[in-house]
């Protein structure tokens, strides 16, 4: 499950990439605009600071904005920059260790599929898709990924294939 960090934290970067001109905007604006407590914003801010997705200043006249264009953020980043990893099961986290029962497990490729399938859905997806509304079916596609940030890799090592043959392919087109 996404958390509120996660989901507040992208209604602060479509709040800023819509109010944003020149100015740095206040956290006291977005909090009022966004009706989310300061208090948990300053906490979520901090973590955007952190990965370089925000620029603060302090100060008369400070306040946060992007380091980016709205385009240049895919969902995906901001996600897993404020919630860790995002994985459907222990397993398949990036530090995990290996499991004993890896060779014999019968529903890993269950779990790797869907680990796909959100990974690839999460990061097709920019602020500036969100902005403007781009999410009808026809516009989500796993495989296509505008945002230039690699999809899953299939369990050969190999990208997705782009030839329409997806009889070997771990992720799928969103009905």
């Amino acid at each position: 499950m996404i958390s509120t960090r996660a989901r507040y934290a992208l209604r602060v970067l479509i709040d800023l990439a819509q109010n944003q001109e020149t100015r740095f905007i206040p956290l006291k604006e977005i909090s009022k605009r966004q009706e989310i407590s300061e208090k948990y914003l300053e906490i979520i801010v901090r973590t955007l600071v952190k990965g370089n997705i925000l620029k603060g200043l302090r100060g008369k006249g400070g306040g946060y904005r992007l380091t980016r264009l709205p385009e240049e953020y895919t969902i995906g980043e901001i996600i897993e920059l404020t919630e860790g990893p995002i994985a459907p099961v222990a397993c398949l986290l990036p530090d995990a260790e290996i499991c004993r029962r890896k060779s014999d497990c019968i529903t890993l490729p269950l779990w790797e599929k869907f680990d796909s399938l959100i990974h690839d859905f999460f990061y097709s997806i920019t602020l500036d898709d969100l902005i403007n509304g781009r999410l009808s079916q026809e516009n989500i596609k796993c495989r296509e990924n505008h945002a230039g940030k690699p999809l899953k890799e299939k369990k050969d090592g190999h990208a997705p294939s782009s030839t329409g043959d997806t009889s070997g392919d771990r992720e799928a087109e969103i009905p």
